[in-house]
């Protein structure tokens, strides 16, 4: 096994040749982040793509307000800041490690210079922006046409499709957010956060525990959506 073994991890890297796994690792860079280490920041000059080694980050904006509006929560072969390569630009939000974290970071000129040489990997880059464009127009979806409930319960569903665990209760979902996190993630108040996951709970649609959310039933869940 060779010392790029670690790409295969990624989702979108796991079909390519050993030959284009090997000319990716040249180019990648795996920095290391302490938890609260911000990655970049909204605004700033971006030149390069991430992927997740190993940890969590947290994709963040700020309102004109001033408030926090978490975007999603990266966690282990997730990617971000994909948007703007090939066009290069600002980085449209804030990418800041919630946890130890390694990342591999990919500069936008050497993917560039690989795919010119590489039509696999070219085929790859393809197929990665078109799901992350799938993506975004779910996240669209959510924002424009449903309500805190609904943003709620889709939010659930993706955590519990994404990383549930299945056990005789339900799906079992271990967070690392607490109600304010979650509250900036569907748009609404820890106060109105707390009243939807409460009133789940009392309806048997979903268990709170400590540090997760056991979804009881899932149908129940989805017509809520």
């Amino acid at each position: 096994m060779g010392d790029y073994d670690y790409l295969r991890k990624i989702p979108y890297f796991n079909v390519l040749s050993e030959k284009s796994l090997f000319e990716i690792s040249k180019i990648a860079l795996v920095k290391e982040y302490k938890k609260n280490t911000v990655i970049f920041y909204e605004g700033d000059e971006g030149d390069a793509i991430y992927f997740v080694k190993k940890g969590k980050v947290k994709i963040s904006k700020i309102s004109q307000q001033g408030k926090e509006h978490i975007i999603r929560i990266m966690e282990d072969g997730d990617i971000f800041a994909e948007s703007l390569l090939f066009i290069g630009g600002k980085y449209p939000a804030t990418a800041e490690a919630i946890e130890d974290s390694k990342i591999i970071v990919l500069k936008n000129k050497d993917i560039e210079n690989l795919i010119l040489n590489n039509n696999e990997v070219a085929l790859g880059i393809i197929k990665l922006m078109a799901k992350r464009l799938q993506n975004v127009a779910v996240i669209i979806e959510n924002l424009a046409l449903k309500d805190s409930l609904g943003r709620t319960v889709s939010i659930l569903l993706t955590f519990a499709r994404e990383k549930g665990i299945q056990g005789k209760d339900g799906i079992a979902i271990e967070l690392n957010l607490n109600r304010q996190d979650l509250a900036n993630m569907v748009g609404t108040s820890r106060e109105n956060m707390t009243r939807i996951l409460s009133q789940l709970d009392k309806e048997g649609v979903i268990k709170l525990e400590r540090h997760a959310i056991v979804i009881k039933d899932v149908n129940a869940l989805k017509n809520l959506s």
